[in-house]
């Protein structure tokens, strides 16, 4: 491993490099080749299969405003037509207690939990994917963050020991002359 990595390891976490999880080594490697942890997460989800895709698309609709008035509608149109308009022309396809409508009804229940369910594992995994990407990128902001408190203070401390050098010279300056001003008053 690279010596630099080792020695920011060490220097901004206190910790040495290989006792570090296998992220932080990955954020401390990137800091070290100066490359971005950043990415667009929204595109790996784009590239996942049909079946994903139609799980998500199916949980969507199956969970908005437009599937609840929608599926409303049906049911009051089957109900109406099997109790109101049927039974003044012919004998009606599903007659009072509805068994055909239920069977449709559990039938769509069945089969609509296990792809919502499928929907709700995918965003929960995507959202574990973007809670480590975050942590990852909050991590490496915040060691870039102790690396430049770092320069600071070095910088800081540097300007620090050459003022007080100015300092000391210009004490002692003024140490000469004032024996040189006091040298020169001896007289009455």
């Amino acid at each position: 491993m690279d010596e630099a990595v080792r020695h920011l390891a060490e220097r901004l976490l206190k910790s040495g490099f290989d006792e570090l999880p296998e992220r932080e080594r990955r954020v401390i490697q990137r800091i070290a080749r100066r490359s971005l942890i950043s990415r667009d997460l929204s595109m790996a989800a784009e590239a996942s299969g049909f079946g994903a895709r139609l799980a998500d698309h199916v949980a969507r609709f199956g969970g908005s405003w437009t599937f609840i008035i929608a599926f409303g509608v049906v049911l009051v149109l089957w109900t109406a037509a099997n109790s109101i308009l049927l039974p003044l022309f012919v004998q009606p396809f599903d007659p009072y207690p509805y068994i055909f409508l239920n069977l449709m009804l559990s039938m769509l229940a069945a089969l609509q939990a296990p792809v919502i369910m499928m929907s709700q594992n995918r965003q929960a995994m995507k959202d574990r994917e973007a809670a480590a990407h975050d942590y990852e990128v909050n991590l490496k902001a915040e060691i870039e963050i102790m690396g430049l408190h770092e320069k600071l203070d070095g910088l800081r401390q540097e300007q620090l020991t050459r003022l007080l050098a100015q300092q000391e010279a210009q004490i002692a300056l003024l140490t000469r002359l004032v024996a040189g001003y006091d040298g020169a008053k001896v007289g009455p």
